[in-house]
């Protein structure tokens, strides 16, 4: 009896060595099915309550369970749970009754971070409205058609871009859309089709709660959000976000170990997933702290994290860059800072990163705005941005599949259907679109929506969700990004579209055509603009006109940081075919940066850098540069 007791207790000593000779990741795994499962439990219990749970109600539970917790400190204010609750019911109220939002309306934000943009939120949430999330950054036709491709109502504006709505004003008056700018007074307001909702007319508004029937026919599967994406061809588009994917979304910080305690530090701008529902809400769910400010700065980053205690940070893979580069401190480890929440992390800024600013748990991430999968890595792997588990397969039935980069399209086999690359290989990321992982698609745009699916991928009549990206998986199932496929690339953390690039370019008197596309800077995340033009015949380069353009009608991430002018064949048709055309080592070329070069900027006169009888793209693309042409670091 005792020989086998000594066995039992023998073999239990050694299962943990055994388990980690298996699987070295064993701890790590164990932990993460433990969150999933109780995570999930908790979602599928919410999907049945009736009426159904919103982000609203997680909201207002947390101003019941802890109402004087500070839950916004911005500059030198802060907002308890019951403070936001209340502001929000005063703005809901002065809407209702100044601008005449109901339950079913869409109403457009256009402003950076600031406490208002969460008080107006959670006040749309309470009208049972839609809430449609603009870039601040664009103007113009980008900006008329991100606020029209939704079906919008009202448009709230914060008054420091009032300039910006003016521009479109008239067509905005034409769709009889009610424009209003928040804060200043009626007296102020002098441009008529401009309507202001000032803070006097806020703060007289009562801050009872609201009756929950005035959203009483929101559902689970109702919009709650509209937040744009470029996806992976043409304009921005409004992808839809349902409440019920908010609600799921949002439990990203709860996956990566965010607990109520946690003080939140955001900077990423609202209009995006990473601030609004990684960020924002994520912090609701978890009824943690915000630390909320305007924009990133590296100067001021360390010194508001000593200042306000911040535990957990969010970044994108420019934001650890510039932390890096910045100047060394003696108190570089002097913080409270225990987990950075992101994506676009590379592996040399991730391990400098960790050396200089000491022991911080990294979580990256992997999503598309308006995708149906995601991948969270949760060992910390450097360079991964996920791992496979089981758990998560059997909800999200995912798979990689071939590729053609240079057809642009999947490769099938000899029946018509896509096939599986095997672990260790590069493949296009599809996702089985489900009940349990729907794609709710983009708002009033059927075509685009369309064109994400892939129908017929593995058997007749399946359906999947084109992620366009294309990843790898390694034997040990950690998941790495590898590029990305359309006619996008991705610069300073945002989605740049070329078409809508090129069109501006063509809009341009001396431009007849145009091919916009990324190319990748060593030192530099993701891939910057270059454009190669042909000149209308008998016409020079008009720099200065090319400059102004592109500062008026572009965001500064999305104007092309290089110029090639050249002359384009009219053969050529495919991006893939313009690639091996510019690629030609006998072609001489001229690079300028009308939006850089500050000779340019300061003359409009058009700055040579030379003929170059070699491939300048050799120089650009995998080999790395000869000689810099200049620094990137405020491109």
């Amino acid at each position: 009896m005792y020989v086998l007791l000594y066995t039992i207790l023998a073999g239990l000593a050694i299962l943990p060595l055994f388990l980690y000779l298996r699987n070295p990741y064993f701890t790590q795994d164990l932990r993460y099915t433990v969150t999933c499962i109780l995570l999930g439990l908790r979602i599928n219990r919410i999907k049945r309550s009736k009426p159904f749970y919103s982000m609203l109600d997680c909201f207002l539970d947390k101003v019941k369970k802890h109402p004087n917790k500070q839950f916004i400190v911005f500059e030198k204010s802060s907002y308890t749970y019951r403070d936001v609750d209340k502001q929000s019911n005063k703005l809901a109220r002065a809407l209702s009754q100044h601008a005449s939002v109901k339950e079913g309306d869409t109403v457009a934000l256009f402003m950076g971070n600031e406490p208002m943009y969460v008080f107006i939120w959670l006040a749309l949430a309470k009208l049972g409205c839609t809430a449609a999330l603009l870039n601040y950054n664009i103007r113009s036709k980008s900006l008329l058609h991100c606020f029209t491709c939704c079906g919008t109502n009202v448009l709230l504006a914060a008054s420091e871009l009032r300039g910006a709505v003016e521009e479109v004003l008239p067509t905005l008056r034409e769709q009889s859309v009610s424009v209003f700018v928040l804060g200043e007074e009626e007296e102020k307001c002098v441009t008529e089709g401009v309507n202001t909702l000032s803070s006097s007319r806020i703060q007289q508004a009562s801050d009872q709660p609201l009756d929950p029937q005035l959203r009483s026919k929101v559902t689970l599967k109702s919009p709650a959000l509209y937040i744009y994406t470029s996806g992976t061809t043409g304009l921005p588009k409004a992808a839809v976000i349902t409440h019920e994917r908010l609600y799921m979304a949002s439990s990203m910080q709860a996956i990566s170990g965010v607990v109520s305690d946690d003080v939140i530090y955001i900077y990423l701008p609202l209009y995006h997933t990473a601030g609004f529902i990684m960020g924002l809400t994520g912090a609701i769910e978890r009824g943690s702290t915000v630390v909320l400010r305007r924009k990133f700065s590296a100067s001021n980053f360390w010194d508001d994290c000593r200042k306000h205690k911040v535990t957990v940070i969010q970044y994108i893979g420019e934001i650890m860059r510039y932390l890096c580069n910045s100047p060394k401190k003696d108190n570089d480890r002097h913080h409270k800072v225990r987990l950075a929440l992101g994506n676009g992390l590379r592996a040399d800024t991730w391990s400098e990163f960790l050396q200089r600013f000491g022991d911080i748990r990294v979580c990256e991430c992997y999503g598309a705005t308006e995708g149906n999968v995601g991948f969270i890595n949760y060992v910390g792997k450097v360079g991964a941005i996920g791992k496979e588990h089981f758990l998560h397969k059997a909800n999200f039935s995912y798979v990689l599949i071939q590729y053609d980069t240079e057809r642009e399209e999947p490769v099938k086999d000899s029946r018509g259907f896509c096939i599986k690359v095997p672990k260790g290989e590069t493949g296009l990321l599809v996702a089985k679109i489900t009940a349990q992982a729907p794609f709710s698609g983009y708002a009033n745009n059927q075509q685009q929506t369309d064109r994400k699916k892939l129908r017929d991928v593995f058997v007749k009549g399946d359906l999947y969700f084109n992620s366009g990206d294309l990843l790898r998986i390694d034997h040990e199932g950690f998941v790495y990004f590898m590029d990305r496929i359309g006619d996008t690339f991705r610069w300073k953390g945002e989605n740049v579209a070329t078409t809508e690039v090129t069109e501006h370019l063509i809009m341009v008197e001396c431009i007849e055509e145009a091919n916009v596309y990324g190319v990748k800077v060593p030192g530099h995340e993701g891939r910057v603009g270059m454009a190669a033009i042909k000149l209308k015949d008998d016409m020079e380069f008009d720099s200065k006109a090319t400059l102004e353009h592109v500062k008026t009608s572009l965001p500064s991430y999305a104007r092309p940081r290089f110029i090639r002018i050249q002359v384009i064949p009219t053969r050529v048709l495919g991006r893939s075919e313009l690639w091996g055309d510019l690629k030609s080592p006998d072609r001489a070329a001229h690079l300028v940066a009308p939006t850089l070069h500050p000779q340019m900027a300061e003359t409009g006169q058009a700055v040579e850098l030379g003929e170059l009888p070699q491939d300048p793209f050799s120089q650009l693309v995998g080999i790395g540069w000869r000689r810099p042409l200049w620094d990137l670091k405020e491109a």
